[in-house]
């Protein structure tokens, strides 16, 4: 057996970078700035919402959750537990949280069964998007008003569950 000479490359530290000097930290002044946001939405052919043979599946659990009060208070000021922002004067209103009904004829179902497994079925969307896992209740603020869902740019209204005061 011939015995073989081990080459080895000899160790060599990384180089070490010198911090570079940190600028000093500048905060920004609490302000207010306007928004606004204009674009267009293009609706698919669709039927009307009184002709829809899923309304009853909407009404129903409207009617239902009126009933209990654990369910009819609006979503965000239950997940806040502080109701101190929303609209408490006009009724509240059921909210299509992840697909509208005006949009079921376009929706890309392997898209949606991704984050929904099982919503996978044409013939099955249009009672899903009417079911307890597509509805929210909101008051009129949250739902329709400048803070709204329908409103609001999505990332502002997400913003606005976990800090008071963000849309005036």
């Amino acid at each position: 057996m011939t015995s073989r000479k081990r080459i080895t490359k000899p160790f060599v530290l990384p180089a070490v970078k010198t911090p570079r000097k940190r600028k000093e930290a500048k905060i920004v002044d609490q302000h207010v700035q306007k928004v606004t946001h204009q674009y267009a939405v293009r609706f698919p052919e669709h039927e009307a919402r009184e002709t829809d043979p899923h309304y009853l599946d909407f009404d129903h659990i409207r009617r239902e959750w009126e009933k209990d009060p654990t369910k009819w208070q609006c979503h965000i000021g239950q997940r806040r537990q502080d109701f101190s922002e929303c609209d408490l004067v006009n009724p509240l209103e059921l909210h299509h949280a992840h697909i509208e009904f005006a949009l079921m004829n376009a929706v890309d179902l392997k898209w949606l069964a991704a984050d929904y497994p099982g919503v996978d079925d044409p013939e099955k969307l249009g009672a899903w998007v009417n079911s307890a896992e597509n509805l929210w209740v909101l008051c009129r603020f949250h739902h329709r008003g400048h803070g709204g869902a329908h409103v609001a740019s999505s990332s502002d209204f997400e913003g606005l569950k976990y800090v008071r005061g963000l849309i005036i």
